[in-house]
């Protein structure tokens, strides 16, 4: 229920009628998260879908290669000022070894929801190295008809926008002439979706994604390329425009980047190969 919150709201129109009635809001709270005792960042988000939010975030930041990385999640410790459980703090123990806050880098705490990288420290600590490296584009990869479908079929999944109207989303689908929805995941902000989606891959094993497409509702910025390359995904498609660092990032990681995607037409702004018949 808290993914869907109920609001009384007054409408008005240019005749100047004023209707109360009953609206539904995208629910919007903060998540801590916090690495083997120590504070990390707290980041809104919507909530459900938790332990994919944090395990996906941990992989995009580089924390984490694979769930075994991951002790246990533990959510106990999220308490509301009469102490009851509101799930927002996620205490992560990690696998002896596998993160060091010395190497890592500083990490301001806060993060919006509108912002996946405006938590960090210092430029220099925005770039990742990814444990999956993008395969080398190959022809043939999809082809440009099934990208096309990619938009409708996103928004013919989105339950929470039908709702509220007010999330994003994103979806990883497999390449080929007829694209299958693998997972489809909502929230009030557009890289919580996207880490939301790497933990799913990451649960099931299926790092790295390097045949699939990860569709986005919005547009295609700077973090939500690193996110794909940090699962070695090879194709992001946005149905609203890239900025100019996200096509510099896919041009050097080798992610085809795809913006202007409207179901008739998109624009490919890096890699066009994989978008090639290879007979030809």
């Amino acid at each position: 229920m808290r993914r869907v919150v109920r609001s009384r709201v007054h409408r008005f129109n240019a005749s100047g009628e004023v209707r109360a009635r009953a609206d539904a809001l995208a629910g919007e709270e903060p998540l801590e998260v916090r690495l083997d005792g120590e504070q990390f960042t707290v980041t809104m988000r919507t909530p459900g879908d938790d332990v994919e939010l944090v395990a996906g975030f941990l992989l995009s930041e580089g924390v984490i290669t694979s769930m075994a990385d991951i002790v246990e999640i533990d959510f106990a410790s999220g308490l509301d000022p009469d102490g009851s459980r509101n799930y927002n703090v996620a205490a992560v123990r990690l696998q002896s070894g596998v993160w060091d806050r010395e190497n890592y880098g500083a990490r301001q705490v806060y993060t919006s929801s509108a912002c996946g990288i405006c938590g960090t420290a210092s430029i220099e600590a925005v770039r990742k190295e990814s444990a999956y490296p993008v395969t080398a584009p190959e022809p043939g990869f999809i082809s440009p008809t099934a990208v096309l479908a990619l938009p409708e079929l996103l928004r013919s999944h989105q339950c929470l926008f039908d709702a509220t109207g007010g999330v994003h989303a994103a979806g990883l689908f497999t390449a080929g002439r007829e694209p299958e929805l693998l997972v489809l995941r909502e929230d009030v902000g557009r890289h919580n979706a996207v880490d939301k989606v790497l933990g799913w891959a990451l649960e099931q094993k299926l790092m790295p994604a390097d045949r699939a497409v990860l569709q986005v509702s919005g547009r295609a910025s700077f973090e939500l390329v690193q996110k794909a390359a940090m699962a070695g995904i090879p194709m992001l498609s946005a149905v609203s425009a890239p900025s100019a660092l996200a096509v510099d990032l896919g041009r050097e990681l080798g992610v085809t980047v795809i913006g202007f995607n409207r179901g008739t037409t998109f624009n490919a702004y890096s890699h066009e190969l994989r978008l090639k018949d290879g007979r030809r």
